[in-house]
């Protein structure tokens, strides 16, 4: 995914998808903040129509009005497939999103969330406070360090559910979507453990990242690898997926992804019908 340098334009803010022909904008009011941290580009605007917009190295990655849609289906379908997920890892997710919409669920004990840069975090913690509003929970730690170096660390069968919450496989996040690194994490889940992965656009992506992805997930020992997809208007072609997979029980034996326990909670995208037709896809993808 690549971004014309010279964005913003006028009062539009427009990332530029030049390998696929494409191009996303919105319109906006204002700069609301912009820095150079140790890691990347950081800015926020105020738009005219999706309330703040968070952007990272000339990419976007989340506005008020539709980061919930992401958010939810990056949490609760695999929390709710999962029989008692009470150790969770999330991998990257500065935002705090996807924390926030984790620590909805009472079976979640321990929830640490690995990021490599703070000042994504305190960046959000100013901008997107909602998002942030459960930080302190005393379920929550939060670690601002390699993701990659801190889970080669950990010690085998220590979690029940990952969540990879990255930017594009580009710079930093690049070895997060490595055979090297879902071998890491099916090393440190425990049996049912299963493993999340934001996974690009179905539509762009389908015959490369998604693939290899599946491809090198089942190597890694996961079985029943899936892909989840689901709308999301302000990334790539407007469409976004998950990938998952599942570490065997010492039996052998594999969860099934449409396990879909009741949650006790509001949300405003997910629910159980999305839960399965997400898992449903289209002609072009079943090759």
């Amino acid at each position: 995914m690549t971004t014309d340098p010279h964005a913003p334009q006028h009062n539009w803010y427009t990332e530029f998808f030049s390998a696929e022909g494409s191009s996303f904008g919105l319109e906006i009011n204002s700069m609301l903040h912009e820095e150079q941290s140790q890691y990347q580009k950081i800015q926020v605007f105020d738009t005219q129509h999706f309330g703040k917009l968070l952007v990272l190295d000339d990419c976007i990655m989340l506005t008020e009005r539709d980061h919930f849609i992401y958010h939810e289906m990056m949490s609760h379908a695999p929390l709710l497939s999962h029989p008692n997920p009470a150790d969770v890892v999330i991998i990257g997710g500065g935002d705090c999103g996807v924390l926030y919409e984790t620590l909805k669920h009472p079976q979640v004990q321990h929830v640490i969330q690995i990021e490599i840069d703070p000042r994504v975090t305190e960046v959000s913690q100013q901008y997107f406070p909602e998002l942030c509003s459960q930080n302190h929970d005393p379920r929550a730690t939060l670690k601002f360090i390699d993701g990659i170096d801190w889970l080669n660390r950990q010690s085998p069968a220590s979690f029940d559910l990952i969540i990879v919450d990255s930017t594009d496989p580009v710079g930093p996040a690049k070895g997060l979507f490595t055979e090297a690194f879902f071998s890491a994490c099916f090393s440190t889940l425990k049996p049912n453990g299963m493993l999340v992965q934001q996974s690009e656009s179905p539509l762009y992506h389908s015959q490369s990242i998604m693939k290899d992805m599946k491809h090198d997930m089942l190597k890694c020992g996961f079985s029943n690898v899936i892909h989840r997809l689901f709308a999301q208007p302000v990334y790539p072609s407007g469409w976004w997926s998950s990938t998952s997979g599942i570490k065997p029980n010492t039996d052998g034996e594999v969860l099934d992804h449409d396990l879909k326990r009741t949650k006790n909670f509001a949300t405003r995208y997910y629910n159980e019908g999305i839960h399965s037709a997400s898992m449903v896809l289209p002609e072009f993808m079943r090759s």
